[in-house]
């Protein structure tokens, strides 16, 4: 690409470019490591568009060492379980506790927000010192001494590190790899919902999965309570453009879901407005860095929204690539990226292949209701406590422990 001769060059240590959760994390986490970093953002205003958000204890015990307890309290629900329901009947299917039984289990609780509030949070906690709003990446040089950055605003940077957690459309990627995407043969459509509107009673915070044949849907509270979020995938047969705030047909949304049970279609009928876009899936990178350059997050790794991870893998990202970060010398950068790409790579991969495998599960692909500990006479867990401890693999990790315990920074052998 273009290089930057006779224009003034600003520095920075690290420049991250985009200034979404994945980015904005890592700015905090690399405050904490003692590591100078500015957030180059394409939007000229934050994005208050987005539905949303379930952030499992591996990522909110994170966000919670970052300062940010008090704030996601104010926020967040703490829903009490998770329940898979009969699409056609409403019966309960199977229960995962969540609430204080999760808390106890793994140390962190289980959050469900709005994106768009989550995303407010983290910038107020990054502050405007480190954020450059309205700059859109449009070239980038490296060289063995740094990285060259030019923005369509006409501003060139010249940084040490960057870090890409620009989301699934990266321009950071795009330059890395390439963007070799495959349409999943579905939709999604989002949208919220007053409380007061809820056909069953507010006062019960749980997340509802209703897995049904070709289609799910999925919903929550959010907004301290005052909202219901859900998603709801239909097949589609041509892709059209990957937005996630291209409007959609409400009224489409409800034929799609014609003939199920009535808590479901009277769910979709509350819904004034709804947001659809297509699910591209896309192959695991065999690198996500350079010497001097490294992914995060979507732009890494995008994945499925099934097993309800985006969010919190670009969390655990971000606090593992700080810490890689913070324990080496400038000089030493292409260690720490390589480390950082080591340490996360396989747990990526596993849960992006997770989230693809459970579309076989959550479509009733293999039987007409769910099958294995979900199915109709499984061993009875009103509780949900088996449920729960299944996760341990997922919500159990500790991203910040495994990169501070494996040794981030130092020569990888």
């Amino acid at each position: 690409m273009t290089g930057t001769q006779g224009v003034q060059v600003r520095a920075a240590a690290v420049a991250v470019i985009g200034g979404g959760i994945a980015g904005l994390t890592l700015a905090l986490a690399l405050r904490r490591e003692g590591v100078d970093c500015t957030v180059f953002e394409r939007s000229p205003e934050p994005a208050g568009a987005g539905a949303g958000l379930q952030l499992a204890p591996n990522a909110t015990r994170l966000l919670h060492r970052l300062g940010l307890t008090e704030a996601l309290r104010a926020i967040a629900v703490l829903p009490r379980a998770l329940r898979l329901r009969g699409w056609d009947d409403d019966r309960p299917l199977s229960t995962t506790a969540l609430g204080a039984a999760c808390h106890r289990g793994y140390g962190a609780p289980y959050y469900t927000v709005h994106r768009a509030q989550l995303h407010r949070v983290l910038r107020e906690a990054v502050g405007p010192g480190q954020l450059r709003p309205g700059h859109r990446l449009t070239d980038l040089t490296e060289t063995p001494g740094g990285v060259h950055l030019t923005f369509a605003s006409g501003a060139r940077i010249r940084a040490d590190v960057v870090i890409g957690a620009d989301g699934v459309h990266s321009a950071v990627r795009s330059w890395l790899a390439g963007d070799a995407r495959v349409f999943s043969g579905s939709s999604v459509y989002r949208g919220l919902v007053p409380a007061d509107r809820l056909p069953w009673p507010a006062d019960e915070p749980e997340v509802r999965v209703w897995p049904g044949p070709g289609r799910h849907l999925v919903c929550y509270p959010v907004s301290a309570g005052r909202e219901i979020s859900f998603t709801a995938t239909v097949p589609a047969r041509t892709a059209g453009e990957e937005s996630w705030t291209a409007e959609g047909d409400p009224a489409e949304l409800a034929a799609a879901y014609r003939g199920w049970n009535p808590t479901v279609t009277r769910l979709i009928a509350a819904a004034d407005t709804v947001r659809r876009w297509p699910l591209h899936d896309r192959e695991s990178l065999p690198d996500w860095v350079t010497p001097r350059v490294a992914l995060l997050g979507d732009a890494a790794h995008p994945m499925l929204p099934f097993l309800a991870q985006g969010a919190n893998q670009a969390i655990e990202d971000a606090v593992t690539l700080a810490v890689c970060l913070g324990r080496a010398a400038k000089a030493d950068a292409p260690t720490a990226l390589r480390r950082y790409q080591e340490l996360r790579l396989p747990r990526t991969t596993l849960i992006q292949r997770g989230a693809r495998e459970s579309t076989r599960f959550l479509h009733l692909r293999d039987h007409p209701k769910p099958s294995g500990p979900h199915r109709p006479g499984a061993p009875a867990d009103p509780r949900g406590l088996a449920g729960l401890r299944a996760m341990s693999w997922l919500y159990g990790h500790d991203a910040e422990a495994a990169a501070r315990r494996e040794g981030a920074g130092q020569t990888a052998s």
